[in-house]
């Protein structure tokens, strides 16, 4: 699952794995099994753990996602300038979606009260990244409105900003929206008066595609009623044959070269030693005594418990084709050549105590060491459901309580795509260690027994923060502010106000690392610049916009101080005076994964960072350097860090587009008859549409 390979803060590996998903892909379309328009990459920041759909995109960081989502469209269609695409990539959903059910508020109800601030700032960075940087094919709207207007009815998204601000003009890009998110507009967003003004309303607003039935339905009525003309109905239609065109449709086969692929490129070697790779450098370990790694020779038997533990489809999550197997922790832990005693968790919570606990304890009983396999799955979190609760559910709590009184050692392993409160398993003394491995895939079960016995070592990081079981309390998930105000602590690592369970990018090693920021020369440590300077330096003929021309690099020299080999993944975090108040608490700014770092070795990373890695968003959504004193800090723990200050004026990098006024919506009759979905009555924030858009002008 994404939210795995967010883990693993490796966009190399990102690449490589789009790569083969895009090369299987038209080996599959070359024996008519799959077209080459494929609906991902889903990268919305998770920002709310309630989320059902979290496990889907890499990251609760907008940046984060931005470097990921540059990765992954290389490796899915190509570079931009190739001739033929391998298969065009839809980043989805935009902008602002990241609720499915809560209390009553419906993902094709809600409407998502954001301001331009943190618009800009959060919720359509990646998307910023995919189209004006990546230059994906297509883009998916969404079925939530942003203040007052259906995402797939407007125009500000899509024309003004999608395609005029950031360059996403060619014939060859369109917008299709959710399945049906037309009907949407129409009811239960009840913005049109009529299903034809919903159609028109859509197609003028730059929506080209309609996964639903309404533009076959009602685009004779909407032409025939003069709500929409033929050149606008013509340019959808030239996007979307003009993207069959740059994949090669049209082409002969000795015209192009992945006509040549075939079912050898599916399932290859490599292809699963990378599928190994990925579950492994996405497990992360969260909690150690001391009683890993395992010493396979002082260990003879071992009891794997847990509903999770044999479970072939929770190893997948959602939205997966077959694979060519699966190999769960129990069939891993067999192949080791140990005594394995199997028992399952608690899912009957009525008998738990009579069917499980006694069954459990027998088990574990007869063992060298424990390892309960537990979590959440695609039951708990899924599309169109967002989860009650962050705890860990069911009796799992009590179950794992128990069993750490036996006195033989154990481990737990969470999976599932969002966070789970494990603070009673940190506190618990009797459990020596913790690790989080998500939807790990179809080497997920190999991948951990490797890590727990020390054939691998585990150097994944959090993607998202852990909180409290109590935060969901405290925040209403139809608050999209991310700033902490009276009725919101403040949402992800940057603004969150309390003290969580576990820090976004936490991750522990079985080795000690120590790091220093290097100098290559006596340019490399100057520590003040000017704001003015910094830009009239730039090379535009190489960069094409301000925010993405060079800083500074800094280099990282990471050593092993410890006694096993290990990745590193070298997180670069800025913090300081500057820009307007509030103030983030810190903000990830580059990172890169090192390899294999011997013991007694070191490794050096580069994080590179940009004119935009240093900026603030203004309240007008501006992208703005500003002047003030910069600290860099290297890693979750500060390992090491260096300081620095920008004088001068503030210097606008990017000025923002203003939305226009916000029109009324237009309501209608009943329209039980057209949408299954119900009337619920949706709860929303007490600021209004045209609030948010009022702002002071600031630079």
């Amino acid at each position: 699952m994404p939210i795995n390979l967010g883990a693993t803060f490796d966009d190399v590996l990102v690449e490589k794995v789009a790569t083969v998903i895009s090369t299987e892909a038209r080996a599959f379309n070359n024996a008519n099994r799959t077209g080459l328009d494929f609906w991902s990459p889903n990268i919305n920041p998770f920002k709310d753990p309630r989320w059902g759909r979290g496990a889907e995109v890499p990251s609760e960081d907008a940046y984060h996602i931005s470097s990921y989502v540059g990765a992954l469209i290389k490796g899915l269609e190509g570079e931009p300038t190739d001739k033929h695409k391998r298969i065009t990539a839809t980043c989805k959903h935009f902008a602002g979606y990241d609720l499915e059910d809560w209390h009553g508020n419906y993902r094709f109800q809600f409407d998502a009260k954001i301001s331009v601030q943190d618009l800009a700032e959060y919720y359509a960075l990646p998307f910023r990244t995919c189209v004006r940087d990546a230059k994906a094919a297509g883009v998916m709207c969404t079925y939530n409105a942003v203040n007052g207007v259906p995402t797939c009815a407007d125009p500000y998204l899509i024309q003004t900003i999608l395609r005029d601000h950031w360059g996403w003009t060619d014939q060859q890009q369109w917008v299709v929206t959710d399945c049906d998110s037309v009907q949407n507009i129409y009811y239960p967003h009840e913005y049109t008066s009529t299903r034809e003004e919903a159609v028109a309303t859509a197609l003028n607003a730059g929506t080209d595609i309609d996964c639903g039935e309404y533009f076959p339905d009602y685009l004779g009525g909407a032409l025939s009623q003069g709500l929409i003309d033929e050149a606008t109905v013509d340019q959808a239609l030239i996007r979307r044959y003009s993207t069959l065109v740059r994949v090669g449709y049209f082409d002969p086969p000795e015209r192009q070269a992945y006509r040549a692929l075939s079912w050898k490129d599916v399932d290859t070697p490599n292809t699963r030693e990378l599928a190994y790779k990925a579950a492994a450098e996405s497990i992360v370990l969260l909690k150690n005594d001391g009683r890993l790694p395992l010493d396979k020779k002082a260990v003879k038997s071992v009891a794997i418990l847990g509903d999770w533990a044999n479970d072939t489809t929770q190893l997948q999550g959602a939205y997966f084709g077959p694979a060519p197997y699966l190999k769960t922790p129990l069939w891993a832990a067999q192949q080791l050549g140990l005594h394995v005693n199997y028992g399952v968790g608690v899912h009957s919570p009525i008998n738990w105590l009579t069917d499980h606990w006694l069954h459990a304890r027998e088990v574990a009983k007869k063992s060298d060491i424990i390892i309960f396999i537990g979590g959440i799955d695609e039951t708990i979190e899924f599309e169109g459901r967002d989860r009650t609760r962050i705890a860990w559910g069911g009796h799992q709590l009590d179950m794992i309580e128990k069993l750490s009184t036996l006195g033989q050692p154990m481990i737990v392993y969470q999976m599932g795509g969002g966070q789970l409160d494990s603070s009673p398993i940190v506190k618990n003394r009797n459990i020596g260690a913790l690790l989080w491995g998500g939807y790990p895939g179809q080497e997920g079960g190999s991948a951990l027994m490797d890590v727990l016995f020390g054939l691998v070592a585990p150097a994944g990081r959090l993607p998202t923060t852990q909180y409290q079981s109590d935060y969901i309390s405290r925040v209403a998930m139809t608050d999209m502010s991310l700033r902490p105000h009276a009725n919101s602590p403040g949402r992800t690592y940057r603004w969150y106000e309390g003290t969580p369970v576990f820090e976004f990018g936490s991750g522990k090693h079985y080795t000690t690392f120590s790091a220093q920021i290097i100098a290559d020369n006596a340019g490399s440590q100057r520590t003040v610049f000017d704001t003015t300077a910094l830009v009239t330096r730039c090379d535009r003929s190489l960069y094409k916009y301000l925010d993405l021309c060079p800083f500074k690099e800094f280099k990282v020299e990471v050593y092993n101080e410890g006694p096993t080999k290990s990745d590193y993944i070298t997180l670069g975090f800025l913090s300081g005076s500057y820009g307007p108040e509030p103030r983030p608490k810190k903000t990830l700014a580059s990172y890169q994964r090192l390899h294999d770092i011997e013991p007694g070795l070191g490794g050096i990373a580069q994080l590179n960072l940009t004119l935009g890695s240093i900026s603030r968003f203004n309240s007008r959504g501006n992208t703005v350097i500003y002047p003030g004193s910069y600290s860099l800090q290297i890693d979750v723990d500060t390992l090491a860090w260096t300081n620095f200050t920008l004088t001068g004026e503030p210097i606008v990098l990017d000025e923002w587009p203003q939305p226009p006024p916000r029109p009324e919506s237009k309501k209608s009759g009943n329209f039980s008859d057209d949408y299954q979905a119900g009337s619920a009555k949706q709860v929303l924030t007490s600021i209004s549409s045209s609030q948010l858009w009022d702002h002071e002008k600031e630079l």
